[in-house]
């Protein structure tokens, strides 16, 4: 059982010893510095208040900063990029360990490796890969950061080519529950790897990681087109069907949402409901140039976006409307199947969304992703064809119900349609993990956990008990 009650903060001396100790900062309540450093990027959690951050510059900063949190019994939260859907990232009265100070990335493009700190973010890394024409998979938004992305798994334009993130993890150093530098590989710790591979951050601090990278861009056949929202029921039927016979070299994504204020779109048209489908073509623009003419038959665009464009703009599209301080809540469910009925749900609840970013994202996955074996990764469930993914962004506290009411009805509108399982990165709730993992995988997962954080110091997370001894 955790004690959910807030602890007592760390004792002055303790803070000072910590402060001599580290190269980076320890934040308290009243310094200089705390006001900024408290919040994450979900507004919903804006009233959380940490005993102490501690803004590490490298593993011997996060070693310290867990030592203080064992030997004081302080909660501990995990910041990287500090998106944080599900609000992990922050804590009442307990320390915060925060990487955001931890974004360097080392590129060997001989190897195709790329080696990163803990708080590095999905720009940072497109920065330092698109000189060399590499590239891994990342999320959708920039600022996204990558060690809790490929944790949980890692959806993004690239998977159906080169896989999810999590499958291009072949390294990372991680500070366990005891204050031990662990390094995980396929050759050293191999166990700890595989849970790594879409197990979250029950096991410990990951201060670094290595990814695989893949050639790809600088410029891709990619972006969205957008058709009206009486469209939505043929676009999605159309969508179901097309997709099944798309190349490995493309993953899309169709959204029922808002029109953006954005220059493409028709002043007319701004912030009206619409249908869109956005894509990324990884390989031959010839080829990516036919299958945008089959998507344009679908019905008339309002707009259409799709064509060359570099990498890093398409990883960049969405940025502007998740600023940081956005209240967010995201639920999904993994899809056996999009069906009429579940297509006419969808529909329905887009004509009610409650506020403009309010959003239905349906996401293509199988190609690289279904290729991989289900207990090669703790990533366990790999043959949907589909994530249903219900969005809601809002910036006023008083909507809060409303949109998380809309974004859960969602979910619950796909029924049989659900595998009953979803992906963890876009669960909102916490204590989400048993609709993550299969009883194979979570078993594993638990012996993992007993054996590197036994007393579950790492809870702050979509959370798996330590198996019973």
């Amino acid at each position: 059982m955790i004690d959910t009650s807030i602890p007592a903060a760390p004792q002055p001396a303790t803070v000072q010893l910590l402060r001599e100790t580290i190269r980076g900062e320890a934040l308290q309540p009243g310094d200089g510095g705390y006001a900024d450093a408290a919040p994450i990027w979900n507004g919903m959690f804006d009233n959380r208040r940490p005993a102490l951050i501690v803004r590490c510059r490298g593993a011997a900063d996060v070693i310290a900063a867990i030592d203080v949190a064992r030997s004081h019994a302080l909660p501990v939260a995990v910041r990287g990029g500090g998106h944080s859907v599900a609000g992990f990232s922050t804590c009442d009265g307990g320390i915060v360990v925060d990487l955001s100070l931890m974004r360097s990335v080392h590129v060997d493009p001989v190897a195709r490796r790329a080696l990163m700190a803990g708080g590095a973010t999905w720009g940072d890394v497109d920065h330092e890969t698109q000189v060399f024409g590499l590239a891994t998979t990342g999320g959708l938004i920039s600022t996204t950061g990558v060690a809790g992305l490929t944790l949980g798994g890692g959806i993004g334009w690239l998977m159906r080519k080169h896989g999810l993130a999590c499958d291009n993890l072949v390294g990372a150093d991680i500070v366990t529950a005891d204050g031990r530098l662990v390094h995980a590989s396929r050759t050293e710790n191999a166990d700890l790897l595989w849970g790594l591979r879409g197990g979250g951050g029950n096991f410990g601090v990951v201060a670094s990681l290595e990814l695989a990278l893949h050639p790809v861009g600088p410029v891709v056949y990619a972006g969205p087109i957008f058709f009206p929202a009486a469209a939505g029921r043929d676009l999605l039927r159309f969508y179901r069907d097309w997709t099944a016979g798309l190349p490995d070299d493309v993953t899309t994504l169709a959204v029922l949402g808002t029109a953006p204020d954005i220059p493409v779109v028709p002043a007319e048209w701004h912030g009206k409901p619409v249908a869109l489908v956005l894509l990324v073509h990884a390989g031959s623009h010839d080829e990516a140039e036919r299958l945008h003419g089959e998507l344009r038959a679908v019905a008339t665009p309002i707009a259409d976006a799709i064509g060359p464009m570099p990498y890093t703009f398409m990883q960049s599209l969405v940025d502007d409307g998740w600023e940081k301080g956005i209240h967010a809540y995201f639920k999904a469910a993994n899809l056996a199947a999009l069906d009429d009925r579940l297509i006419d749900a969808l529909c329905a609840l887009h004509a009610e969304a409650p506020g403009p970013q309010c959003e239905i994202h349906v996401h293509q996955m199988g190609g690289a992703v279904a290729r991989v074996a289900e207990s090669a990764t703790a990533f366990s469930e790999r043959t949907m064809p589909f994530v249903l993914n219900a969005v809601a962004g809002w910036r006023e506290r008083t909507l809060t119900e409303s949109h998380v009411a809309w974004a859960r009805a969602v979910v619950d509108a796909a029924g049989t349609a659900s595998t009953g399982r979803a992906y963890g990165n876009f669960l909102g709730d916490a204590a989400s993990a048993a609709v993550s993992y299969g009883p194979e995988a979570y078993r594993r997962l638990a012996a993992l956990k007993a054996e590197y954080d036994p007393t579950n110091l790492f809870h702050l997370n979509q959370n798996v008990l330590p198996a019973m001894t």
